[in-house]
């Protein structure tokens, strides 16, 4: 799970930040393993790239967890593959990790924003 066409320059996912993307690109609808993977790299802009050693563990988590469903179909070429869902726990759960993510991303820019403390020296 990193980014970029350049190793050194690649972001690296928060542990549990995946499971998160997942459910945000799958409320769009059924999309497979391959499909989530370049949705999530491309609208972040190159930023991340999923490898399948992260993806395919985590899909089988989130189905263990019932947030996701997955059924064999058929891809546009024509490969066998298997087309994830959410559920509708799958559902409730996307709501609670995107208001979590929100609080956590609103705390670390106060942080970030901050002044120096007051009688404290560089």
């Amino acid at each position: 799970m990193t980014a970029s066409s350049e190793p050194a320059n690649r972001l690296e996912l928060f542990q549990g930040t995946l499971d998160l993307l997942i459910l945000r690109t799958l409320r769009w609808g059924p999309m497979h393993g391959y499909a989530i993977a370049r949705f999530i790299e491309q609208t972040s802009g190159d930023e991340f790239r999923i490898d399948h050693g992260s993806l395919y563990p985590a899909l089988q988590r989130l189905q263990q967890e019932g947030w996701i469903n997955g059924e064999w179909g058929t891809t546009t070429t024509n490969r066998k593959a298997k087309f994830y869902k959410l559920t509708a726990t799958g559902r409730r759960q996307l709501t609670a990790e995107e208001s979590r993510w929100k609080r956590f991303t609103s705390a670390i820019a106060g942080i970030l924003a901050s002044p120096r403390p007051a009688g404290e020296e560089e």
